[in-house]
């Protein structure tokens, strides 16, 4: 017996909620899906100018914190024609990053970086920083996030005695008020046996649209199973109070769902 057979998983992923829920089917689970990631916004203008900033500044230290800001910054340099010129200067730039999808794209390209967090956590990659001996006497930052935690991590390079330039190439609308409130109904009733969040994005949008987290706390500690695909996601969930939560060793979607249906057959055991 498949351990989802007759389980309703809610999925709040965006881009990966297909295969997801795919995943989902072929172990005989229902999925159910709840969008929270909130739609994409290229600044397309911002991007090419924080090329031309780059190309033309001289930074000290280079932060690339996720895999769609290095490929929307790498088009934009396409774009005004700089590309070749962008690739050769971060290949000799003290670069840092933070996950596995920017690592990925970097080796696209023949770049590899001096620092990457080795859990895949801002936490890590700033301890690393503070560690490396060749930024220790680095002043000029170039960072970029997102418009999320964009100003605590500003803040905390800042802290460290470093002067930030940040390159915000996108940014993410607030998902509909609908889709957080069907979620959030589904979750309070118990209607769903667990939720899958493949972004700490997904967690706070919903968390955030809450008056009161009280009943939800009590569902997920009490009949709802939360599931994250990493260890970025699955602090974001314990930091709003959430007792249990399922990841996989290997943080990926597949290996996700494989830990979901394993958890579930050692309990229906």
């Amino acid at each position: 017996m498949k351990g989802l057979q007759g389980k309703r998983i809610g999925v709040a992923a965006d881009r990966s909620a297909e295969s997801i829920s795919t995943l989902i089917q072929k172990r005989a689970g229902t999925p159910e899906v709840f969008s929270l990631q909130g739609r994409k916004q290229l600044q397309e203008e911002t991007s090419r100018q924080n090329i031309n900033d780059f190309l033309g500044g001289s930074f000290d230290l280079v932060m690339l914190t996720t895999g769609i800001g290095a490929r929307t910054l790498a088009e934009s340099a396409e774009a005004l024609g700089l590309h070749a010129r962008y690739i050769e200067t971060l290949k000799t730039s003290h670069l840092a990053i933070r996950g596995r999808k920017t690592h990925a794209w970097l080796k696209q390209h023949d770049i590899e970086p001096a620092l990457m967090a080795e859990d895949g956590t801002m936490e890590d990659l700033l301890t690393s920083l503070e560690q490396d001996s060749q930024t220790s006497e680095a002043r000029r930052v170039f960072l970029q996030a997102y418009n999320q935690d964009d100003a605590l991590l500003k803040g905390s390079l800042e802290a460290l005695g470093y002067s930030v330039y940040l390159s915000q190439p996108y940014t993410y609308d607030p998902p509909e008020p609908e889709t957080i409130h069907g979620l959030t109904e589904a979750i309070k009733q118990r209607s769903l046996d667990g939720v899958v969040f493949t972004s700490k994005t997904q967690v706070r949008n919903l968390f955030q649209a809450q008056s009161d987290c009280t009943p939800l706390l009590q569902a997920f500690n009490d009949g709802v199973l939360a599931v994250a695909v990493g260890k970025v996601t699955a602090h974001e969930l314990a930091s709003w109070g959430i007792d249990k939560v399922l990841q996989p060793e290997d943080q990926k979607m597949g290996a996700m769902v494989v830990a979901l249906d394993r958890y579930y057959q050692e309990v229906n055991v």
